[in-house]
């Protein structure tokens, strides 16, 4: 028996890797089917095409150029259904014990034997804080999920990647009165080539008031204060949305004893080959390899771990 830790897209892709291997497994996710995912923005589009996100050998086929939030959510789900693949949903992996080929894994419902355990976890389950006075506040999220809520509202964006430019359009064409503030002196080059004009434009027509170089000092019930290169400003708000990014489940990966680099990546330590850790018989799938890289590996570039490790697995069961 294997079991793979999260039911993300490469989760759900190694185990149809296995199956094919006839090697049981099972998949256990703390939250719902692909819960990365399903955290995205409601009316989210993917930077890359359906056919890159693809697995199983399952066609995605989307209606526009690019696929949907909602289009991929109902294809990972049919992947799954298809493969009538084992998964255990709404339940925390707390510990794994034991050794390669004896491994014990207890959850928050039951306690399972395995030979082998991968780590599919994704990095977008924990976000990244700000360490901010009032930041635990309730007007402050770190998950957008669609624009209606914030409506007339004073809203604060924080970041001036893919999401927060997203956000801060969104929020701004649903009636929020918007204002962006990010950490660099201009909107990050990575973001979408089709939305970047677009966010230029609102901050220079001054439609989409922007603080360069600037970021929170304190989160108040009805304002803000902003640290920005020419002194402190406070401003009235309504809403923090902090796009301030994601990272692993270290809790995680600390209580399953995988090494980790000591760099500012601090990645997870693995064999290129097989995705083993140093923990023999315990591999890593994924983003989760990224570390707080997380702009290096995608879906797309991800699928081929899930033949790494079942090739891998399947040579070295006992």
């Amino acid at each position: 028996m294997v079991i793979i830790i999260g039911a993300g897209p490469i989760g759900l892709a190694t185990g149809i890797a296995l199956q094919e291997k006839n090697i049981p497994f099972k998949i256990i996710e703390r939250g719902c089917l692909v819960n990365s995912l399903f955290h995205y923005p409601t009316n989210m589009t993917f930077f890359s095409t359906s056919d890159k996100l693809e697995i199983g050998n399952i066609p995605f086929i989307s209606h526009g150029p690019k696929p949907t939030r909602a289009e991929a959510l109902e294809y990972y789900r049919r992947v799954a259904e298809h493969y009538k693949l084992p998964i255990n949903l709404y339940e925390t992996v707390d510990t794994v014990t034991g050794e390669d080929g004896n491994f014990t894994v207890k959850t928050d419902k039951d306690t399972y034997k395995a030979e082998k355990v991968i780590v599919a976890s994704g990095f977008y389950g924990k976000p990244n804080m700000m360490g901010v006075p009032g930041e635990d506040l309730p007007k402050v999220k770190h998950y957008y999920d669609e624009p209606h809520p914030y409506a007339w509202q004073k809203v604060l964006v924080i970041g001036g990647g893919n999401s927060g430019v997203d956000v801060a359009l969104e929020c701004w064409r649903g009636g929020a009165e918007v204002t962006m503030l990010l950490k660099y002196d201009t909107i990050k080059p990575t973001v979408k080539y089709w939305v970047k004009p677009d966010i230029e434009n609102r901050i220079k027509n001054g439609e989409i008031p922007a603080y360069f170089n600037s970021e929170v000092k304190e989160i108040r019930e009805k304002e803000v204060v902003i640290k920005t290169p020419d002194g402190e400003v406070t401003i009235e708000n309504d809403f923090v949305l902090a796009m301030t990014g994601y990272h692993p489940n270290y809790e995680l990966m600390e209580s399953l004893n995988i090494e980790l680099t000591e760099d500012e990546k601090c990645m997870p330590i693995y064999d290129e080959d097989s995705l083993e850790t140093q923990r023999k018989g315990m591999y890593v799938a994924g983003v989760v390899c990224g570390g707080m890289d997380t702009s290096s590996l995608f879906i797309e570039n991800s699928r081929i771990h899930a033949e790494q490790i079942a090739t891998h697995v399947e040579k070295n069961l006992g």
